[in-house]
């Protein structure tokens, strides 16, 4: 099993999803092949792929994740998105999204100007870790839902549906 990064939130979801498996998971450092800070759906999802496709090849595994976080203009204004992807050796591609919440309009404005979310968020909790640790998500919802968590909600999604299409395919 690989996930194709190294930030400690991301391989921490994964290795809690397989932690009665024992299953060895590789974290290896890839290219999300997409903007540092993705705006759009669709850019986070297409950089979780990349993440996942990358994760594969580079390690030869038989199932890999790929997990993006971005933003995305929404008619509630600009809202944080999360993205995952599981892909397997034949190249068979599992997508899921995860929450979404409203960026205060301040922190939003610094992202339309240029600004990435982690170097924003860094700045707003005097923390520059941040995205390894809660995230913004973390200390949006005042600690309910951190970063780990939400990601091992898109994980759970991924894993889950690929266990039904193997399911599926058995009968």
């Amino acid at each position: 099993m690989a996930i194709g990064t190294k930030n400690p939130a991301k391989v921490h979801a994964i290795q809690e999803l397989f932690i009665k498996d024992k299953v060895i998971i590789e974290s290896v450092e890839v290219e999300s092949g997409v903007s540092a800070q993705p705006f759009s759906d669709e850019e986070t999802a297409e950089g979780a792929v990349n993440r996942a496709k990358a994760a594969l090849h580079q390690t030869k595994a038989q199932l890999a994740f790929g997990l993006e976080g971005g933003v995305t203009e929404t008619d509630g204004g600009l809202m944080l998105c999360n993205w995952g992807a599981l892909v397997t050796e034949d190249e068979q591609v599992w997508l899921a999204s995860g929450a979404k919440i409203a960026l205060p309009f301040d922190l939003a404005e610094q992202l339309r100007r240029g600004l990435e979310l982690g170097e924003v968020m860094g700045d707003y909790a005097n923390d520059i870790d941040v995205s390894k640790k809660e995230g913004a998500i973390g200390i949006l919802t005042g600690g309910r839902i951190s970063r780990k968590k939400m990601f091992l909600h898109i994980a759970e999604l991924l894993y889950g549906q690929y266990l039904f299409q193997h399911s599926q395919w058995k009968h």
